[in-house]
């Protein structure tokens, strides 16, 4: 097989944006090493991450040893860990051999390599200093990459979520407008900007609407607005692939897991590398939030027939007294209210009991009162039952 081109890999295989830590410290270094591994079949994405799994245990167990030396080569353990599951996606999109099943592989062993590295490292220190501080430290770093990744997955949700329901909306106005079928599209900025990663989004804006005719969905106007200066600054540090998002879960593993055993400062580098990780985490629920307020206003613009016109208040049918005297228009809003807020529906299970109740034998088909409830009131089994004072402990 002919020699790769380490450009054209890296083009291919590198993200157009990444934690500055994976651009700067680990793709010079993955990018050659899969110039080499994609030249043998037997060398597939699933098994580099059974490797990194393995490597990172291996780093697990010198964290435990506590000493400075164990420390230093569980560091570098851990960041070849690193590189092997960077490996495994740059392979996946060289080779398009990449599953599902490998997508939710790399996850999941991604968090279990923190949890066991995590335990292992502040017990090791535990075992070394006996300070039950180290224990927790570690359940605060278990927490914080928890938190950061679910809270990345259940934004991720929520986006997709506005999206469609906006898609729905404009696609069907389109409809509507007669647009024909094959001309109808929805355009947000946030898919401009990942295709121009350099562009300006008013520039990008402009274009796209004068090149294809289309309104452009912009669910981040009023974070640009608020922060003109974040433009500039995700411009400047777009231009070396790097994401704004200066520290994130990566950059938190790699302190805790990397700086801080090798400088010798464990405690100190994990308090501050968690203040700054939460300090970005609530950056990014603010802005989701900001974003949540665009789509409300958004929808409000494209659909104004289906937005409540009284939010936040009750409805007229549910105060005390509007049952006694109807009317036909009063008949009339109770059915719409109906309409509008369904009564739950019962209970799926048809086999479900509220309460016990004797069952027959398997076998015999007789009643076996096991649980003795012929000695409970009957009155005891109904609804709204209040024990009497008498029975009460």
């Amino acid at each position: 097989m002919s020699k790769l081109s380490l450009k054209a890999v890296q083009k291919l295989t590198c993200k157009k944006r990444d934690a500055w830590w994976t651009v700067l410290l680990v793709d010079p270094i993955a990018t050659r090493l899969v110039c080499v591994l994609a030249r043998w079949n037997f060398v597939t994405p699933n098994r580099v991450t059974w490797g990194a799994l393995f490597v990172g245990l291996g780093s697990a167990y010198f964290f435990f040893q506590g000493d400075w030396v164990s420390l230093c080569i569980g560091a570098a353990l851990y960041h070849l860990s690193f590189i092997l599951d960077c490996i495994d996606g740059k392979l996946a999109r060289l080779k398009g051999n990449g599953t599902i099943f490998g997508g939710w592989l790399d996850y999941v062993f991604d968090r279990i390599r923190v949890l066991i590295c995590a335990l292992t490292l502040m017990g090791g220190q535990f075992v070394q200093h006996d300070e039950e501080v180290y224990l927790l430290a570690a359940l605060v770093v278990i927490f914080l990459d928890m938190l950061r990744y679910v809270d990345a997955l259940q934004i991720y949700k929520m986006r997709m979520s506005m999206r469609t329901k906006i898609a729905a909306v404009t696609l069907a106005r389109q409809a509507e407008q007669g647009v024909e079928e094959e001309e109808r599209k929805v355009v947000f900025i946030e898919d401009l900007l990942r295709e121009n990663p350099l562009g300006q989004a008013d520039e990008l804006k402009r274009q796209s609407t004068d090149a294809e005719q289309a309104e452009v969905i912009d669910l981040h106007e009023q974070f640009r607005e608020k922060f003109p200066w974040y433009a500039r600054v995700r411009h400047a540090l777009v231009q070396s692939r790097i994401r704004p998002h200066l520290i994130s879960g990566i950059e938190f593993q790699m302190f805790i897991f990397i700086v801080g055993p090798v400088i010798g400062h464990i405690l100190w580098t994990t308090a501050v590398s968690a203040v700054l990780m939460g300090g970005f985490e609530l950056v990014i629920m603010f802005k989701f939030w900001l974003s949540t307020r665009d789509f409300t206003r958004t929808m409000e613009r494209l659909d104004p027939g289906n937005i409540p016109t009284r939010a936040g208040s009750i409805a007229e049918h549910l105060h005390a007294g509007r049952h006694r005297r109807r009317g036909e228009d009063d008949l009339r809003e109770v059915e719409e209210a109906a309409q509008r807020f369904p009564a739950p529906e019962p209970y799926e299970d048809p086999g479900f009991v509220p309460y016990p109740m004797p069952y027959p034998d398997e076998y015999t088909g007789a009643v076996t009162d096991t649980m003795q409830l012929s000695k409970i009131p009957a009155q005891a089994l109904r609804p709204g039952y209040v024990e009497p004072e008498h029975y009460s402990r």
